[in-house]
């Protein structure tokens, strides 16, 4: 297959410029070659009109979905985006799945999420996984846990990218299935970034508690990429998270967290804060508290978000963490977007705003709302287990800077349009 693949470049690269092709054009040489497994044999239309309609049928929504961006269903009808061409390149960077949690409801949703990181510059070698399925997971706890275990004996490369395929529950059940320590060494050796969000923030602290690897808080494969119409914020901020080694997210609003709450909440909002950040989903995070498999970090910044949680369940997994004496030794709480909160049937007062004011007092520490990650649509994607400076901005809001993390070094090995073109 390498050699075939090689000589497909060579071919590309004598008849087109900049290593670009029309999706056609892509789609057949790809198909014509002996390892273009990972493409389905519908074409990108037809994946479409088939995941509209799967979306239309769904009856559930896990959190991981949430929300879902959708064409207006009379653009669809009218093709007003299936006519569209797009430039792909030739996939270059090794990247591997992994499906850690729920199954994906829809081979075609996957299908299209593949052939999109195809046209982006993925070279996808494993798409087959994303057909597995055990009850309501991804394939056996086994099967799941070798998708990083293989990676951590040798038996399989580590690859520059490992996606998550999409959350849900069950990666905390793979935790004690593999070497984290191995893993972590492998893949820092490797330079491999492995990128998720949602339940697979399992897997990110794990990593980085017994691997000290650090991982990307990303968008995923089914979970985005296999949507009608993926979101353009998303993408590029992804792209951005995989190739930037000096990443900056400005941040000038609380709404996301609470729109009643002050972007920064501290007794001094005009210091500077540097210590490494970690955490994720509230609920994930919450669960592996006293635990190996959280993070102990010194100094440190925890990142919180969540979905679909009411205030008192929400200030309940604060709680968790506050009681096993996780905040103690940090510098600082981050909050993402604490979204579909709903209201408290016995008090309307008792809100988001009221939770976090609360962890305020308990702790002491700076809380720091309406970072732009979480169950929503133009996420900023960004490293967990790097080196992080928060500092207050000229916008009245804060600003935080990421170093020390694994990139891509050649961000031309990536043709971002093609993360959502359809």
């Amino acid at each position: 297959m390498r050699a075939t693949t090689k000589t497909l470049q060579q071919s590309s690269t004598d008849t087109t410029t900049n290593n670009e092709l029309n999706r056609r054009q892509f789609f057949w040489q790809l198909g014509m070659t002996a390892g273009a497994g990972l493409l389905a044999t519908q074409s990108l239309a037809q994946s479409l009109s088939v995941a509209t309609r799967d979306q239309k049928s769904a009856t559930s929504l896990t959190k991981d979905e949430l929300p879902l961006s959708e064409l207006p269903t009379s653009a669809v009808e009218d093709n007003q985006l299936i006519g569209s061409t797009s430039k792909c390149i030739i996939p270059t960077i090794e990247t591997r799945l992994f499906a850690s949690s729920n199954v994906g409801g829809s081979n075609e949703r996957n299908q299209l999420a593949l052939e999109r990181l195809a046209c982006a510059g993925f070279e996808v070698h494993n798409p087959a996984i994303t057909k597995r399925q055990y009850l309501r997971f991804a394939g056996t706890d086994a099967q799941r846990a070798s998708d990083l275990q293989n990676i951590a004996t040798g038996a399989i490369k580590a690859p520059k990218l490992l996606l998550g395929v999409r959350g849900g529950y069950g990666a905390i059940r793979l935790l004690p299935l593999i070497d984290w320590p191995t893993l972590g060494r492998v893949m820092h050796e490797r330079g491999t970034i492995l990128a998720g969000f949602s339940d697979v923030t399992a897997i990110q602290c794990a990593l980085l508690a017994q691997g000290k690897m650090s991982s990307l808080a990303a968008p995923m494969l089914y979970s985005e990429f296999g949507k009608t119409t993926p979101d353009e914020v998303s993408c590029r901020q992804f792209v951005a998270a995989l190739t930037n080694p000096n990443l900056r997210i400005d941040i000038q609003s609380a709404a996301l967290t609470s729109a009643q709450l002050p972007t920064i909440l501290a007794t001094d909002d005009s210091q500077t804060l540097t210590g490494t950040i970690w955490g994720g989903n509230l609920s994930v995070v919450s669960a592996l508290a006293g635990s190996k498999y959280l993070p102990n970090i010194d100094g440190g910044i925890v990142f919180l978000e969540d979905v679909g949680e009411q205030a008192y369940r929400i200030e309940r997994m604060l709680y968790d963490l506050y009681l096993a004496g996780v905040f103690q030794r940090q510098q600082a709480i981050v909050f993402g977007s604490l979204s579909g909160t709903g209201e408290d049937s016995y008090d309307k007062r008792y809100d988001v705003a009221m939770v976090i004011r609360q962890l305020h007092k308990l702790t002491g520490l700076p809380i720091y709302s309406g970072m732009s990650f979480g169950h929503i649509s133009k996420k900023h994607s960004f490293p967990l287990g790097a080196r992080c400076e928060i500092s207050p901005n000229a916008l009245g809001g804060y600003g935080m800077s990421f170093t020390d993390y694994p990139v891509i070094d050649n961000k031309n090995m990536i043709s971002v349009e093609g993360l959502w073109q359809v």
